[in-house]
């Protein structure tokens, strides 16, 4: 646990901050009186010395979305309105980009959508944000603004909703599946007890939600280093309708690789390897479908040691799926590791031939050059690419 100097520090002088456009942006909204502060995602992992690989910036502002925008319009700064219901403008400024929302406070909610309106009172809005962790702010000269004492949650890797657990997951059922996640991403897979509670006790009313929302947070999850005894609690708590078995799959998968691949993770939950109910239930893509069961059928000629047709049909996912094979086979790692080497060392290259050569054999249009194609592709496999492009056709023109 980095001590509390020390993380102060790391704000203070934080490079993100101190970029010139960040300042420039900041002083433009009026970040010297404090009307303007980052908040969220990027305070909070400069905090805990974390390298979020991009960085996204938030601002929380006092300013209304048409001040804000006025100003950005009248120093020359790009502006996207992509979230005026909400408070929220974009901002791009050089290589920037920025979402400034202004202070809200919640006026009603269902659960999935909230009305709200604007403020100036930063007490209120870091109280209807999620979890005490991401309520931080930091102004433009790296002095850190926490209203709620989140400070101590943040470098202890707590995970806690801010105040009562179940009102906030009223005013927002996603938060539920932001629990695990951030307990996955931010607290080496440890729950805070009342959060574990309150969410169980929402699991029956998660059914509102939309797919494409659940299926975002699941894809961040699922794109974790450690998330198998995640998926337990959840599981335990009755959220995610994933089985014991597909999870038992991704905790072994786990064990040797230091980020397990998103797609295999995907192939290692589905059901006797059927997607659909994961395609329905988080809106895949049909990319990371088509990838997932790709891998499934590169595992299972593995598991046959069909290793020259894996390699030739799956190329692009066949080191994903040796990981996959390894689980659903139940090989250690020396098998695993002889397999590796045995793939390394095959070189796939394309069939040699088309159509138009069995045409010129002699071979009538038809079902017949599909047939003989048929035998080639399969000569080919198994001869390990060896075969010359002559033996091959004389080979392929004879019928089975």
């Amino acid at each position: 646990m980095p001590t509390v100097e020390a993380a102060l520090q790391r704000l203070r002088h934080a490079p993100w901050l101190h970029a010139a456009e960040t300042q420039r942006v900041l002083a433009l909204l009026g970040g010297a009186e404090g009307r303007t502060r980052a908040v969220g995602g990027i305070v909070r992992d400069t905090l805990l010395g974390l390298d979020r690989g991009k960085t996204d910036i938030d601002f929380a502002t006092e300013l209304t979305p048409d001040a804000v925008m006025r100003r950005a319009a009248k120093a020359g700064i790009a502006v996207h309105p992509t979230g005026l219901e909400h408070g929220t403008v974009t901002l791009h400024s050089g290589a920037l980009v920025v979402e400034v929302t202004t202070l809200r406070e919640d006026v009603d909610t269902d659960g999935r959508h909230a009305t709200v309106a604007f403020g100036t009172d930063w007490a209120v809005d870091a109280a209807r944000r999620d979890f005490t962790l991401n309520a931080l702010y930091v102004g433009m000269d790296g002095t850190l603004f926490d209203p709620l004492s989140g400070l101590d949650d943040c470098l202890a890797r707590r995970v806690r909703f801010i105040g009562d657990a179940r009102a906030r997951i009223a005013e927002d059922r996603l938060r539920v599946y932001r629990f695990f996640r951030f307990s996955a991403s931010h607290a080496q897979q440890s729950f805070d007890a009342d959060g574990v509670a309150a969410c169980a006790e929402a699991a029956g009313t998660l059914g509102r939600l939309a797919a494409e929302r659940v299926g975002t947070e699941m894809r961040k999850m699922l794109s974790l280093p450690r998330i198998g005894k995640t998926l337990a609690a959840m599981a335990e708590a009755g959220i995610g309708d994933l089985s014991p078995l597909g999870i038992a799959r991704v905790s072994a998968h786990e064990a040797g690789l230091d980020h397990p691949p998103f797609a295999a993770r995907l192939a290692l939950l589905a059901e006797t390897g059927a997607l659909d109910p994961l395609e329905a239930r988080w809106r895949l893509s049909k990319a990371e479908s088509r990838r997932a069961s790709a891998i499934l059928a590169a595992a299972a000629l593995i598991g046959e040691v069909a290793l020259n047709e894996a390699a030739y049909r799956y190329a692009e996912v066949v080191d994903d799926a040796l990981g996959v094979a390894r689980v659903l086979f139940g090989w250690g790692a020396a098998a695993e590791a002889a397999l590796r080497a045995r793939l390394a060392a095959i070189q796939p290259q394309g069939l040699p031939l088309a159509g138009r050569d069995f045409l010129a054999a002699g071979l009538a249009a038809g079902p017949a050059v599909g047939d003989a194609l048929k035998r080639a592709e399969r000569l080919w496999i198994d001869s390990g690419f060896t075969l010359s492009r002559e033996a091959l056709l004389s080979a392929a023109l004879q019928p089975d």
